[in-house]
């Protein structure tokens, strides 16, 4: 219901400063979890040898491929891809809407390569117009749940990732980078 619209009504975010969080450009695969339509891998094209979109929507994806993004259909909790197959990893907007968001960083820890970097962009549940946001994404029962950067961050910490946390104005950036084995 929401893929055909959703491009003209989210905003994207800044390209340059996600480019700088996630140190692009870099060599090898980067996966855009939670894509969507792919307009974040849309903005980032050129940025890595090959950008993979995964995402639960169908919906979402058969707008992706009408530009030739490859798109795989999954959930973040249980990604089809083998350990360590990408160099870096980003969600954009999206963790607040991953049901299963501990075993989702687990995945993502997996699939990302020694010495690759997660780049995990979200609302900042701390300002109040996101609180009020979230409250409006309940009683549209989307199912969200937002979490801090800190309890993001803790549990990255735990899977064995050097963890910092980034704020500007509404939004947070939680960046992991796995130690090389």
């Amino acid at each position: 219901m929401l893929a055909p619209i959703y491009d003209r009504v989210i905003r994207p975010p800044d390209p340059a400063r996600l480019k700088v969080a996630a140190a692009l450009p870099a060599d090898g695969r980067m996966l855009d979890a939670g894509g969507g339509t792919g307009r974040i891998a849309r903005l980032l094209d050129g940025c890595a040898d090959q950008i993979v979109l995964a995402d639960a929507s169908r919906q979402m994806l058969t707008q992706a491929r009408t530009l030739d993004l490859e798109g795989v259909a999954s959930y973040t909790q249980a990604l089809p891809f083998p350990d360590g197959a990408f160099q870096r990893i980003i969600t954009v907007d999206a963790y607040h809407h991953l049901s299963h968001q501990k075993e989702s960083l687990r995945e993502f820890c997996r699939v990302l390569a020694p010495g690759g970097r997660l780049v995990i962009e979200e609302p900042d549940i701390r300002q109040f117009p996101v609180k009020v946001l979230a409250l409006m994404e309940k009683l549209a029962l989307m199912q969200s749940h937002f979490v801090s950067a800190e309890k993001m961050a803790d549990s990255l910490l735990k899977l064995g990732a050097r963890v910092t946390i980034e704020r500007e104005g509404h939004n947070v950036w939680v960046i992991a980078d796995k130690p090389e084995a």
